[in-house]
């Protein structure tokens, strides 16, 4: 995964990303002993993986994607962890056209 150097970062994460040939993403999480002891690691991957799962009909299916935490996420919440996920997506291309409503 690492090897193919196709990823992106923002403040918070680093993403990387690859086709998987299946009809459903899966999602890896990386996070460092650098970032925090067990239980800031574990509640950034809970975060992590909610900010996905409400968000995966936003994203193209049929890929891999690795998370990486980096130290910065550290106590940061919901909002701003799921704000870098999304931003992420918008930069790689994996995120679907959002269809404007007509009214």
């Amino acid at each position: 995964m690492y090897d193919e150097k196709k990823s992106y970062a923002n403040k918070y994460l680093v993403m990387y990303i690859r086709k998987n040939d299946l009809d459903e993403n899966r999602l890896g999480i990386s996070v460092s002993k650098k970032v925090g002891n067990s239980v800031v690691r574990h509640r950034i991957t809970r975060l992590i993986r909610e900010s996905y799962r409400l968000n995966c009909e936003n994203f193209n299916s049929g890929l891999d994607i690795v998370v990486v935490v980096r130290a910065t996420a550290k106590g940061k919440g919901y909002a701003e962890v799921e704000s870098a996920l999304l931003h992420l997506g918008k930069i790689h291309g994996i995120l679907k056209k959002e269809e404007k409503e007509v009214q």
